[in-house]
């Protein structure tokens, strides 16, 4: 069980150290739900997470927050809303740069040559392509959507 850490749990670590050091809570408490996100990850898989899986675990936690943002927007708890707002803020920091419409639209129509996708049939030959670039760059949900339209088209 004991392996080496990704690059990414050692700086979410380090970081952890900082805040302390800050004294900053509010930073602080995040990145102890991430940390704890993580190890539980480790122990349920008894393994060391790599880097891609430590982003797959930060973007769950990211969907989470935004889901629960529009509940608590729905019951007009608006300081909780803001207060997963905030997470989010500090979660993001930690993923991959956010690739523009422009370049995900790109990726897109270079899958659907690529694989020569016609139709629906093909959605998941097309995600198939896309997911490993995408990872932790794209929210999966809009490129689906998106991939669905351009093969409904």
């Amino acid at each position: 069980l004991i392996a080496s850490m990704s690059d990414l749990s050692t700086r979410i670590n380090d970081d952890v150290k900082v805040a302390m050091k800050a004294k900053d809570k509010p930073r602080l408490n995040v990145l102890r739900l991430i940390t704890a996100d993580i190890k539980q990850r480790e122990l349920d898989e008894r393994t060391s997470l790599d880097d891609t899986q430590v982003i797959a675990v930060l973007e769950k936690m990211v969907k989470q927050r935004k889901d629960s943002i529009a509940q608590y927007e729905k019951a007009g708890r608006d300081e909780l809303a803001q207060q997963e707002a905030f997470e989010i803020g500090i979660i993001q920091d930690y993923l991959p740069e956010q690739l523009s419409d422009a370049e995900i639209e790109a990726l897109i129509a270079e899958a659907i040559s690529s694989c020569g996708a016609a139709s629906m049939k093909d959605m998941g030959k097309v995600m198939g392509i896309l997911k490993p670039r995408l990872a932790g760059r794209a929210d999966m949900g809009a490129v689906s959507a998106k991939i669905k339209a351009k093969l409904a088209g």
